[in-house]
């Protein structure tokens, strides 16, 4: 009789257990419950990735009761406002294709969900669900229904820690023990010692040689075994086949040797390989973690806030120095980079960036304001109720609604390569022993396992990721912060740069401002200094920083409509400032229309305009002339042309000039370019420049101080490094480079250590020792030529 496996899970189906339904056969009346609910909300396709992928749903009746107490609840949700609320769960059990598309749509099996995004590396499932219409219990009654049940330890939710997995340093100090005395035990073996004793105890220590070997052969070398057996159910041949291969190739014939009396085996070569093999994975993940380290350790991009001191002074500090207890001051637009206790009387906040959903939420005095909203209207305050948290920012900038789906043409290289790396790699150790065996078993065994093993492709599917990771990390300290590698990549090959010019190519700080008009009051003043210290436009911040300062109103209404100005009311007062047809002033004369302006109108009575004679960025001329050799260079600006001569004079010929340019017409321009082929760089101040960052092939917004979170930008570059534009963009063509050389070196020696071993001039513990020397090397020469590149003069 054929042995019955169930449908749902895989397991062997016990005699006289078997349930029949659908025509299929089950284990148990679980896994026919988890296959009916998927059949009634038709996500049976969740069996066409993998065969058997679920696992048997276990009764847990009672154990998450603990959820229904609110203040457990609050330390294990990530986010929690209105009946929007997000938890990331841990579920050991995702290890499939068919895990992340089921998990990925559990909307489907749930009303109330409406996201759920799967981190495989992390086995963490992020859910974001109606509280109004289901509870975090509920969803996990349901996860452990369909055999997905998460991990929940109150340990971690409330000291903050998380576990360390040190699997890997136990099975290295265990590979590292045999491998040692077995070296010890050999010893007379190798010198063929001829010794009364020796030669008497020969079988006792061969014994032993061979008991010491099953921790390494058994335990420290599982992690191979079950990726390779993983891989093969999944008709995906990675590069652990090999290696278990030649591993268990050994053994066998090791342990044949020992009991036919032949000789010690190899053993000793064995437990040498597992233990130089691991040594090279710890060092992979050494590396990967001091990469990561950095980049979340330093402020991953510039952002600042706005700090009111005791003695209510106001000043620009980096997120990551704010404390428990500071007061701050958000404006419009700005992103809470802190969960805090509103001070202001009323806030509306937007959480689109963590929810999704768009629709301002009201705070009143009183109410936590969670990281993360973006501030809408009036300025307001907040008191700090804990330290900024620079990883959820992160998290933020790289949600995966704001990312661009690019190509990754280097990524899907390494995994090709890896793809045919590995049949091929067996048919020529299969070849190579085929070859030998008619002429030395020994040379025949040495060969298949030395092939098995030298030709390893780690250094070559490392070679991408490090490269990418240091030149992240180079630019990082230059104060230029990318989202991901990927920018890296997209930045290679921009052939045309499209500028901003207010905020962008003007700064904020050097600007000379003319007021022309009738003499405004005290009054008039007071309310035209509190009203612009609640926006964030480039021309707002810098009349603000202008005029004098006040006593603080409390602002009534505020609203700041993009490419037109700021309409807000205080105490019955209507304030309009911004642009002459906003403000509603009739210039006859068309010279003065050119000038760039603020105008001001309180109530009906137009009282004048600012007028602003824009300084450029230090070292613009110089950067256009170099940029004009290889890139095309346009200008769009939202202001009028009144700055054309000006700009004529410092910029290169042939630069495209474009102005009276809404936010919309800035991105129809890119989308213009890019039709016509045109790989665009959009440079722009993150505020009115959203569309056309997001629209173009790379955005990089120019941050000076201001809590301006753009998440449609691809990297953030600190305005005093502006000049060095031109050297980020070479330094990222130089990665490609990196990656390209580093290809060439890893197949080099790849082929040379093939001519090795197929020759039978390479034994496997030599094989071994060099795998992770070829990782170290090739880390060493991208980290090398990275820093090479980086203090060279990029022309």
């Amino acid at each position: 009789m054929s042995v019955q496996n169930c449908f749902h899970c895989g397991l062997t189906i016990e005699k006289n257990e078997e349930i029949n339904f659908d025509e299929k056969k089950f284990c148990c009346n679980g896994c026919k419950t988890v296959y009916e609910i998927f059949s009634l909300n038709d996500l049976t396709c969740y069996y066409d990735f993998e065969n058997s992928p679920g696992a048997t749903p276990k009764d847990i009746q009672g154990k998450y009761d603990f959820l229904d107490n609110e203040s457990i609840l609050s330390k294990i949700l990530e986010f929690q406002e209105g009946n929007t609320s997000i938890a990331s769960l841990n579920i050991p059990h995702i290890h499939c294709s068919s895990c992340i598309w089921i998990l990925e749509n559990l909307n489907k099996l749930q009303p109330g969900i409406s996201i759920s995004q799967v981190n495989f590396p992390e086995k963490r499932v992020r859910i974001t669900f109606n509280s109004d219409l289901v509870s975090l219990k509920t969803i996990i009654y349901m996860l452990s229904s369909i055999g997905y049940e998460p991990y929940i330890s109150l340990e971690n939710y409330e000291t903050g820690k998380t576990n360390v997995d040190r699997t890997l340093t136990y099975k290295l100090g265990v590979a590292f023990f045999c491998f040692g005395n077995i070296m010890l035990l050999s010893f007379p073996e190798y010198f063929e010692i001829k010794e009364f004793w020796l030669d008497n105890y020969k079988p006792f220590f061969r014994i032993l040689i061979f008991i010491l070997a099953l921790p390494s052969f058994l335990y420290s070398a599982s992690g191979y075994y079950v990726s390779a057996y993983k891989s093969i159910k999944s008709k995906m041949l990675n590069i652990d086949i090999p290696i278990a291969l030649g591993i268990i190739v050994m053994f066998v014939r090791s342990t044949f040797d020992i009991v036919m009396n032949y000789g010690s085996g190899f053993f000793d070569s064995l437990t040498g390989l597992v233990f130089f093999m691991l040594l090279g994975k710890m060092f992979q993940i050494k590396t990967y973690s001091f990469l990561s380290f950095e980049r979340d350790f330093k402020s991953y991009f510039p952002i600042a806030v706005t700090r009111i001191n005791s003695d209510t002074s106001e000043e620009s500090v980096p997120i990551y120095d704010v404390i428990k207890g500071n007061r701050l001051l958000i404006r419009n637009q700005e992103l809470i980079p802190v969960d805090g206790i509103l001070i202001s009387e009323k806030a509306e906040i937007d959480y689109s960036f963590v929810t999704g959903e768009a629709v301002p939420i009201t705070k009143k005095s009183g109410d936590k304001v969670f990281a993360g909203g973006k501030q809408i209207g009036k300025v307001v305050e907040m008191e700090v109720l804990h330290s900024v948290s620079q990883s959820y920012l992160t998290q933020l900038w790289s949600n995966e609604i704001f990312q661009k789906k690019v190509f990754q043409k280097h990524k899907t290289i390494t995994d090709a390569i890896s793809r045919y790396f590995t049949p091929i790699l067996l048919l020529i150790a299969f070849a190579g022993f085929g070859y030998w065996i008619f002429i030395d078993a020994n040379t025949a065994f040495n060969v298949f396992t030395a092939v098995l093993i030298v030709a390893c492709p780690c250094a070559l599917a490392l070679t991408a990721p490090f490269t990418f990771g240091n030149i992240l990390r180079i630019m990082g300290k230059q104060k230029m912060y990318l989202k991901n590698a990927l920018v890296i990549e997209q930045l290679a090959k921009v052939d045309t740069i499209v500028f901003d010019k207010t905020g962008t190519i003007t700064t904020n700080k050097k600007s000379n401002i003319i007021y022309e008009g009738n003499t405004i009051s005290d009054e008039n003043y007071i309310l035209i200094k509190n009203v612009l210290r609640g926006s964030n436009h480039p021309l707002s911040r810098m009349l603000y920083d202008f005029l004098n300062e006040t006593k603080k109103i409390a602002i009534d209404d505020f609203q700041e409509i993009t490419g037109k100005g700021i309409l807000a009311s205080v105490q019955n007062r209507i304030i309009k400032i911004g642009s002459a047809s906003f403000v509603g002033n009739p210039i006859l004369d068309t010279s003065e229309i050119e000038k760039t302006a603020l105008h001001i109108k309180i109530d009906d009575l137009y009282l004048g305009r600012f007028v602003f004679q824009n300084k450029y960025r230090e070292g613009l001329e110089k950067l256009f002339l170099t940029l004009s050799k290889s890139y095309q260079i346009k200008v769009l600006s939202g202001d009028n042309d009144g700055e054309r001569t000006n700009l004529e004079a410092i910029l290169p010929k042939g630069t495209e000039l474009i102005f009276n340019q809404k936010p919309e017409q800035k991105l129809d321009f890119i989308k213009y370019l890019q039709d016509h082929g045109q790989n665009v760089m959009m440079v722009g101040d993150g505020l009115n420049d959203a569309g056309a960052l997001a629209q173009s092939n790379v955005g990089i917004s120019i941050s000076e101080n201001v809590n301006v979170f753009s998440p449609a930008c691809d990297a953030i570059l600190d305005a005093s490094e502006f000049s060095r534009l031109n050297y980020f963009l070479k330094l990222s063509q130089k990665s490609i480079l990196i990656i390209k050389m580093s290809f060439v070196l890893s197949l080099l020696y790849n082929i040379v250590g093939l001519s090795f071993a197929i020759t039978g001039n390479l034994l496997p513990l030599v094989a071994a020792i060099i795998m992770p020397l070829s990782t170290i090397t090739i880390v060493s020469f991208v980290t090398l030529m990275a820093n090479y590149f980086k203090s060279s003069n990029l022309k």
